[in-house]
């Protein structure tokens, strides 16, 4: 018997065949819209009232046509999106879904599966087994370690963050919490160029934001390991106790990387958890042009790398690693009888090594891109972002009004105008007039819808960050960016 084209109006799904033609339409739109992606605004400036206005519309009583809906999609949600996965979208760490990241995507969402226990999906637990040790090897952390799929780093360092509280504590921190005369003060130990996750844990985990210790950075912005050391020695001193020191590799305003051998020893030295917030940084060591640059972070006792900001993977992709084997399932193990289950041949539960139960398939995405590309294909793709990011330093070295004022070895750089004849940061007035006209830069360059980037501000004012992470930039697209900068800045001057 034929299969209908139609399901009944009140009941049922779409036809498989009917699902292929709208899907053959989507993937046809899209193809369009990648051709012609240049031609695309970045951003574009918008009414927040318009914009609700245009779509705030009463809940539909009656089922709609998908190819009006495909249209509405594009005519009036599409245009106000920030195009992350556009080649001239350079803000904060920019992320790139590649193609058969997207294509995996379609198939997750159409399989829909729950890897919250390995019987709920073997297949999807195995494979998440399989991503993990090759993201720990494509990092150079250990391959046996306890790991796990999260929904992003900030997620990833709470978990960790939370496993260290409960191993810094002699007593049982799931029953009896910290609470209660005799408990030590908890420490956070991080340089003052951290994520703000680490504060975010603190404040989720009952920690508390005053007991975070910043510990300076130096000149190149990576913590002074001698004044972490003496910070921990103070908290002993005074009854404190020490939970963990989180390290950065690859810091957000400038993608400087903590010294993880010097902080790791003295984290040995007093049995303090080392969490290495890799999120950035971590997967470079792939890159021919940056590994012999880079901090092992197999000293961490945990680890927090990103796929989603280096290896071309959709968002969401982040995995936690955990070398303290046990530590993560002794602070999130919970099993009620409903989700009891056995564990033939060592198999496990990724529902015990953090606080989510239902768990979507992420690992298909990081398995097809990771084959889709290969590690040669992935290693050239991050070379080739290195690649821009030095020729856009080389771009703003050869030019009389640009500087970088911080070196990076990462794709990610700081820019600063300073024409020779405009403001003069030798007064906090000269140094104010100078914020406020790169201010207007990027303002001006990111209202254009030409290109987007972001900004930050170190010790010596704001600075122009350009994130270099798409699989589409090329060198013209650099081009097209430094010469868009270079019109914009002489309007603001």
């Amino acid at each position: 018997m034929a299969e209908p084209a139609t399901t009944p109006a009140a009941t049922g799904d779409w036809a498989p065949k009917v699902f292929e033609e709208h899907g053959r339409e989507l993937l046809a739109s899209l193809r369009g819209h990648f051709e012609q992606v240049r031609d695309v605004p970045v951003a574009r400036p918008y009414d927040p009232a318009e914009l609700m206005s245009r779509l705030d519309t009463a809940v539909p009583q009656q089922a709609d046509d998908f190819s009006r809906i495909l249209a509405d999609t594009w005519d009036k949600v599409v245009p106000d999106l920030v195009q992350w996965n556009h080649p001239a979208f350079h803000g904060y760490f920019s992320t790139c879904a590649s193609f058969p990241g997207v294509l995996a995507e379609t198939m997750t969402a159409a399989l829909n599966v729950n890897a919250m226990l390995w019987k709920t999906s073997p297949s999807a637990s195995a494979l998440e087994l399989v991503v993990l040790r090759w993201l720990a090897d494509m990092a150079g952390y250990p391959a046996d370690a306890d790991a796990v799929l999260v929904g992003g780093a900030s997620l990833a360092t709470l978990y960790a963050l939370g496993a260290a509280r409960d191993a810094a504590y002699d007593h049982d921190v799931r029953e009896e919490g910290l609470a209660g005369p005799g408990v030590p003060v908890p420490r956070i130990y991080t340089s003052d160029q951290a994520h703000s996750s680490v504060d975010k844990a603190t404040i989720t985990l009952g920690i508390g934001l005053r007991n975070v210790v910043r510990i300076p950075s130096d000149g190149d912005y990576r913590m002074r390991a001698d004044l972490l050391e003496e910070a921990i020695a103070e908290d002993l001193a005074a009854g404190r106790r020490p939970v963990a020191v989180v390290a950065t590799v690859g810091t957000t305003s400038v993608a400087a990387a903590d010294p993880l051998g010097p902080i790791s020893a003295i984290c040995r030295r007093h049995d303090v958890w080392l969490h290495v917030d890799a999120a950035y940084g971590g997967l470079f060591a792939l890159s021919d042009a940056l590994r012999p640059a880079l901090e092992d972070v197999s000293v961490g006792d945990s680890l927090v790398v990103n796929p989603q900001k280096t290896l071309f993977v959709p968002l969401d992709a982040t995995s936690l690693h955990c070398r303290r084997r046990g530590a993560l399932a002794n602070t999130y193990r919970l099993v009620p009888e409903y989700l009891t289950s056995t564990h033939p041949g060592g198999t496990a539960d990724f529902m015990d090594l953090s606080p989510q139960l239902g768990r979507g398939f992420r690992a298909l995405k990081l398995w097809w891109v990771i084959r889709s590309f290969g590690l040669d294909g992935l290693r050239s793709r991050l070379d080739h972002a290195v690649d821009l990011a030095n020729s856009l330093r080389a771009l703003a070295a050869a030019h009389p009004d640009w500087d970088c004022p911080v070196p990076s070895d990462y794709p990610l750089v700081c820019l600063r105008y300073q024409p020779a004849d405009g403001p003069r940061p030798d007064t906090p007035e000269g140094q104010a007039a100078r914020d406020a006209l790169n201010a207007r830069i990027v303002e001006e360059l990111n209202g254009a819808g030409e290109a987007f980037v972001s900004h930050s501000v170190i010790r010596d004012g704001y600075v122009i960050r350009v994130s270099l992470a798409n699989i589409h930039t090329t060198s013209d697209d650099i081009t097209r960016l430094w010469n868009a900068l270079n019109r914009v800045a002489e309007k603001c001057r």
